[in-house]
C-alpha cells in the first residue's frame, strides 16, 4: 500500500514532520520537495497518542524550512493550510481559527486547534500558517458525514510539536506516564446517577489486572475529581495530567467511592506505543 500526505521541513539539514497516520506502520518514506525532486527519508520516531512523526532527509544542509510559532493563535486570526490534496500536488487554503482547545474525545489526550480552512485527504501532516509565515499546527483530521472537507478541520498545537519532536530525535518514543485504567468523562446523566448534579472529573470504567492502578486499589466505579489536589473537568484532563508525569513518580487521585470523599496513590508506570489509544484521523 501507498499512502500520500504531506510535511514540511523544521531545519535546513533535513529534519521534517508529518503525521503518525500518513506513514502508518512504514519504516521509510519518500519525500517530494516543492521544486519536484525526490528524496528517501529515515523515519526517526512515530508517536501515536499525539499522531507526530519526525523523518530525516540525509544529504543536503539547505532544505527551506519553516518556523513554529511562539505565540498560541487567536480564535479569528486567519490561518492558511498547506498540503497536498488528493495528491494533486502544492494546496493552500485560508480561512481562520474557529476554536481553540479543541477536546475531540477520539482517544487521543491532545487538544486541537479547530481551523475553517479546506483540508482534504493528502493535506495531513502539512502545516497551518500564521500570517507571519510561522506555522500554528500540524493538519490531523476532519469531521465530515461525507469524508470530504465540510470546513470543519483539526490541527494539532505547535506546543506540542515543541514537546514530542525533540523526543523523537533523541530516542525515537515519547516517554509517558501510565495508570493502567479506562475512565470516560462525568456526564450529566452519570452526575445525576450518583445523586450530584454539579459534578465534574472521570468516572473508573475498568482496571487492567495487575497495571498501576489496580495495584493502588483504584476500583471501577471510583469518581476521580483532582490529580494532586488539582481539580479535572473531563476524562481529556485526567489522562494529559498522567502521562506528563514521570514513569516512577507517584501522582494522588482524589475521588468519591459509594458517593463519599477518598483519596489513593498511584506509582505511574510507562505508556508503551501498544497500549496509546488510537485516535481517528481522516
Amino acid at each position: 500500500m501507498t499512502s500520500i500526505g504531506s510535511g514540511f521541513f523544521i531545519s535546513a539539514d533535513g529534519y521534517a514532520v508529518t503525521n503518525n497516520h500518513v506513514l502508518g506502520g512504514s519504516d521509510r518514506a519518500d519525500v517530494r520537495t516543492s521544486d519536484n525532486k525526490v528524496y528517501k527519508a529515515k523515519v526517526l520516531g512515530k508517536d501515536p497518542v499525539s499522531d507526530l512523526a519526525l523523518l530525516k532527509v540525509d544529504g543536503r544542509t539547505d532544505f527551506s524550512y519553516v518556523k513554529l510559532a511562539d505565540q498560541a493563535p487567536r480564535t479569528g486570526d486567519w490561518v492558511l493550510a498547506a498540503g497536498n490534496s488528493f495528491g494533486l500536488g502544492n494546496t493552500v487554503t485560508a480561512g481562520i481559527v474557529s476554536a481553540r482547545a479543541r477536546d475531540l474525545e477520539t482517544g487521543s489526550s491532545e487538544d486541537f486547534v479547530q481551523i475553517d480552512a479546506r483540508i482534504n485527504r493528502g493535506d495531513s501532516g502539512g502545516p497551518s500558517f500564521n500570517t507571519h509565515g510561522e506555522v500554528i499546527g500540524v493538519n490531523s483530521l476532519i469531521f465530515s458525514p461525507s469524508g470530504g472537507s465540510v470546513g470543519v478541520a483539526f490541527a494539532i498545537p505547535a506546543d506540542t510539536v515543541k514537546t514530542v519532536i525533540p523526543q523523537l530525535k533523541d530516542k525515537g518514543t515519547v516517554t509517558r506516564g501510565w495508570m493502567g485504567a479506562q475512565i470516560q468523562s462525568i456526564t450529566p446523566g452519570i452526575a445525576e446517577s450518583l445523586g450530584a448534579d454539579n459534578l465534574h472529573g472521570a468516572v473508573v470504567v475498568g482496571v487492567q489486572t495487575g497495571g498501576p492502578a489496580a495495584k493502588a486499589g483504584l476500583r471501577r466505579g471510583d469518581v476521580i475529581t483532582s490529580v494532586n489536589d488539582e481539580p479535572i473537568k473531563s476524562a481529556n484532563e485526567l489522562t494529559k495530567k498522567v502521562y506528563a508525569g514521570a514513569p516512577g513518580s507517584s501522582v494522588k487521585l482524589s475521588m468519591l467511592r459509594d458517593n463519599a470523599p477518598n483519596s489513593l496513590s498511584v506509582t505511574l508506570g510507562q505508556l508503551a506505543q501498544s497500549q496509546a489509544p488510537a485516535g481517528t484521523p481522516k
